[in-house]
């Protein structure tokens, strides 16, 4: 066979590769969390597959800590939306004495990152929870919760920015997470995401 009858038969079977092979679809959403998000997706996979939403959760990590990586694992798989929830490792000290508006400024420099690359963000509340037991020496979270979640969706109206309200669908009268929705009161079972995830999807299917 000639040199050139065989580049021209190697390059033939080179377009068709790459006419038949599958185009990886653009997240319709991506959801950066902590350990909220990530159990999201160990305990239910199939929501996330079925509406095309790559999760982003790493168990424990503060805010700080999101918006260090926000970049490389939201901004660089090209999502059409950033879903937001972060705060409740901040408020169990995780990292260190809690500041609010340390916090707040990193959901705020997420949101706006996310914007900057063509990205459309949804912010989301900070779950109730009434206590964290691997930090019983936060007393007052349901109140730093509170406070925290008014600024975020205070923030959204002024900006334009989708807010998704989980704590209103899940917290009781004491302000805590409902046991309905949650063994250790800060996690979420498989119960509490079944009311999560109508929430989200009606805010998603509305930035259509």
């Amino acid at each position: 066979m000639k040199r050139t009858t065989l580049f021209g038969a190697l390059a033939g079977i080179l377009l068709l590769m790459l006419a038949v092979a599958p185009v990886a679809a653009q997240p319709r959403a991506a959801l950066m969390g902590d350990s909220i998000t990530e159990l999201w997706l160990k305990l239910h996979p199939d929501f996330f597959t079925a509406n095309n939403l790559t999760g982003c959760g790493i168990s424990g990590q503060v805010s700080g800590q999101m918006l260090e990586r926000f970049e490389k694992d939201v901004i660089e798989k090209h999502p059409a939306i950033a879903v937001i929830n972060a705060g409740t490792n901040d408020i169990a000290e995780n990292k260190g004495a809690y500041d609010e508006d340390v916090t707040f400024g990193n959901i705020v420099a997420m949101a706006e990152m996310a914007r900057r690359n063509g990205i459309r963000p949804v912010l989301t509340s900070v779950l109730p929870a009434a206590a964290f037991r691997w930090r019983p020496s936060v007393t007052d979270a349901p109140e730093k919760i509170a406070s925290l979640n008014a600024r975020i969706q205070a923030y959204a109206l002024e900006n334009d920015i989708p807010y998704v309200n989980y704590y209103a669908a899940m917290v009781t009268l004491g302000r805590a997470l409902d046991s309905a929705y949650s063994k250790d009161g800060v996690h979420p079972t498989s119960e509490g995401y079944d009311v999560m995830e109508p929430l989200l999807l009606r805010t998603l299917d509305s930035m259509k």
